[in-house]
Order: C-alpha cells, then sequence, then structure tokens
C-alpha cells in the first residue's frame, strides 16, 4: 500500500486513455439505446401476441442478462478477496457490467406479471391436490416467493452499487483506506453472494419444474454465469485496446488472462454439468430423472447434444492454445459463442416447461431476448462513457502496468 504515491506519479501519457472522448461515448450510447428501444417495441409487440409465450421468453432472456451480472460482481468481489494486482483496469470494466443489477429490479416486472403462467404448477389451484407440492407449500407460495426474489435483487443491487461508488470515490481521493474497506467488505459478500445465487437459482429457475430437484443447481448456475460475463469482459477488453485506450494497463496479458479464465470456468461449467447428470442417472429415481427425460425428448436431444458440443467440446478445443487467448478476433469469436451458448443453455432450462416434447422456436423468443440485451449495452454504454475507463488511483496499478503472463 506505501506504494500508491508513486502509482499517483505513473500516469499515462496519454490523456484520453483515461476517458472515452466525448464522440465515442455519445455514439455507443446512440447505438445502445437504439437496441433497447427495438427490443422494448418487440416486448410489447410480443406481449400482446401471445402473453404466456412471452413469459417464458422474457424470463429467458431476463436471466441471460442477470445471470451476466452477477457473474461481473462475483468477478469484482473476488479481486478484491485475493488482492489481485493484474485485473484492476477489468475490475472496473466489470464493475459497469454488474451495474445492470439495480437496473434488474425494473426488469424483473414482466417477470413477476407472468408468474402465474411461469410457475403454474404451484401457484395454480392444482397445487392444492398435489400429494408432492403440498409438502413443499411452505417454501413454494407466492407470498414468500415475492419477499425472496426482494431480498436476492435488493443484495445484488446494493452489493454492486457499493463496490462500483467506493472504487468511483478513490479516483477522487486517491484514499488508500478504500481499497482496505472493500477487501474487507468482500470476505462477507462472497458468502452472502454464493447463499443468494444459489437459492435464487432454485427460487427462479428450478421451481419451474417443482416436482424436480438438484442440489448442485445452484453451482451449475454460477459457472454459467461467470462463464458468459467473463465473454463480455472480453469483448470489452479488446474493444477498448482496439480502439487505442488502455496502452499501459491492460495489454495482450491481461487479455490472456481473461481467455484463460474463460476457458477454467468453460471446464468448470462442464464439470458441474457433468456432475448433476450422472448422479442423477445413477441413483436412477424417477422425480429426478424426469427433468432430464424431458429434455431428450424430440428435438429437445438436439439442443441437449448443442450444448454438449458448443458449450463444452468446441470451446475447450479452441481456447486450449494460448495463440488463440492472445488473438484479438479469435478471442471474440470465442466470447461471442459463449454468450450464445449462455443462452441456449438457459432456454434448455426454462422452455420445456411451455414446450413439452419438442422445441418450438419462435420471434417472440427473440423479442424476450433483445429487449433485457438493448438495456444492458445501454447500461454499459453509459458506464463507460461518464468516466475513467480504469481505477485512477488504484494502489495497484503498478502493478497491473507490469503484468506478464509466463
Amino acid at each position: 500500500m506505501s506504494h500508491a504515491p508513486e502509482v499517483l506519479g505513473d500516469a499515462p501519457d496519454v490523456a484520453d486513455a483515461e476517458r472515452l472522448d466525448e464522440a465515442t461515448g455519445k455514439k455507443l450510447v446512440k447505438v445502445a439505446g437504439a437496441v433497447a428501444a427495438l427490443g422494448l417495441l418487440l416486448c410489447i409487440a410480443a406481449y400482446a401476441t401471445d402473453a404466456k409465450r412471452f413469459a417464458f421468453s422474457y424470463l429467458t432472456g431476463f436471466m441471460w442478462v442477470v445471470t451476466i451480472g452477477l457473474g461481473a460482481l462475483f468477478f469484482v468481489i473476488l479481486q478484491h478477496i485475493t488482492k489481485a494486482g493484474w485485473s484492476v483496469a477489468a475490475r472496473r470494466h466489470m464493475e459497469w457490467v454488474s451495474a445492470i443489477l439495480p437496473v434488474a429490479i425494473v426488469l424483473a416486472i414482466p417477470v413477476i406479471l407472468g408468474a402465474h403462467d411461469l410457475y403454474h404448477h404451484w401457484m395454480g389451484p392444482q397445487a392444492a391436490s398435489d400429494p408432492i407440492l403440498v409438502k413443499k407449500v411452505a417454501w413454494l407460495n407466492p407470498g414468500f416467493f415475492y419477499a425472496r426474489l426482494a431480498i436476492y435483487f435488493t443484495l445484488w443491487a446494493t452489493l454492486a452499487w457499493w463496490f462500483a461508488r467506493t472504487s468511483r470515490k478513490q479516483d477522487e481521493s486517491g484514499d488508500v483506506e478504500l481499497t482496505h474497506s472493500m477487501q474487507r467488505v468482500s470476505a462477507p459478500s462472497v458468502l452472502l453472494f454464493a447463499l443468494s445465487l444459489s437459492f435464487g437459482a432454485f427460487d427462479i429457475l428450478m421451481s419451474l419444474a417443482p416436482h424436480w430437484y438438484s442440489t448442485i443447481f445452484g453451482v451449475y448456475i454460477f459457472a454459467g454465469s461467470v462463464v458468459s460475463a467473463l465473454a463480455v469482459l472480453a469483448l470489452i477488453t479488446v474493444g477498448l485496446q482496439g480502439g487505442g485506450w488502455l496502452k499501459r494497463v491492460s495489454t495482450v496479458e491481461h487479455q490472456h488472462d481473461v481467455g484463460k479464465l474463460m476457458f477454467a470456468f468453460t471446464v468448470f461449467w462442464a464439470y458441474i454439468g457433468f456432475s448433476q447428470f450422472m448422479l442423477i442417472w445413477y441413483a436412477n429415481m424417477p422425480e429426478e430423472t424426469i427433468w432430464f427425460h424431458d429434455r431428450w425428448q424430440g428435438s429437445w436431444k438436439a439442443v441437449s447434444l448443442t450444448l454438449l458440443f458448443g458449450h463444452f467440446i468446441v470451446p475447450f478445443c479452441f481456447l486450449l492454445s494460448r495463440h488463440v487467448k492472445r488473438h484479438k478476433r479469435a478471442l471474440v469469436a470465442a466470447a461471442i459463442w459463449m454468450l450464445a451458448m449462455h443462452y441456449v443453455d438457459l432456454y434448455w432450462m426454462i422452455m420445456p416447461t411451455l414446450d413439452t416434447g419438442s422445441a418450438h422456436p419462435s420471434w417472440i423468443d427473440l423479442a424476450g431476448l433483445l429487449g433485457p440485451l438493448g438495456v444492458l449495452a445501454l447500461v454499459i454504454a453509459c458506464k463507460a462513457s461518464r468516466g475513467p475507463l480504469y481505477p485512477l488511483r488504484d494502489p495497484r496499478l503498478a502493478e497491473t502496468r507490469r503484468h506478464v503472463n509466463l
């Protein structure tokens, strides 16, 4: 921590390395705003066309955005708790992505409005005559469900807001104590994050099929969240580097590290996914196997195989190479691919509740994705255009500038 004065004196030579120029910032916000507006219009049209279908499609797009934000929040907390020095600039970029979590409180409104369609198994009158759901009524009831959602999203929004706000305060004051404060808060935060994400996954996604359960499901959602967040980070990193910014705080070495993390969590996702499937298959209990059985029927079988090859085998082979992780276009291609596969993963989890027997893709699915996606893009664009592109006075800034992969 004693190196802070040295870091402050080691400022970038190029002034625009710290902020986007006004024209670029306005262009980003304009493009993102257009996507968000188009998404909103499509969502309105989709709701008017088929409200029930829209509820499921929107939940898929909504959770795609929320899980990306949660993965980014985990990254921010992790860098503080480990006192990481290589990721100072990357941490600021993940603060931008996690800023979607406070906005998600508003984005959740269509999910709440469509809850009786989404969770009809246990919110509908038939639940009273279902012996399994009767035993779960203490947990699966609307009042307690909405209360838990409020707790989850308030916690996530608060953590994302606090870490980003404290980091920005340090840009102005240079107070090293703010770094210590974020380190202290990160320890309990990671515990709260783990519990809230797991229970949130159970409530929002697993309860779509309330007869089924998996204790590892929360970890599975966590793995996908981090992979997708790292994919967004890769796009931001390459985009800023390609635009001529961050010349001394984010180099090909940092790009390489993002690629390594994306590769590692791709493997972790596959490990958790296989563990969940293998244990359920081995136990061969009807109340557990039915969930996978439904996803092995009709065209859902093709979606399941797409996940096997597209979410693991293809990216594993592609990202294994050091050259790919250090090549901008290759890493961008991998990032876009993983974001698409993350959506397929959520679609595979959510939509069989509606489309039983076979998948029936619709333009409504695109509307449900484009709305939340546009808002995420707009949030990131606004954050990127309104402040420094990296923590200007972080005491580990010198360390991140010296970072080299061996």
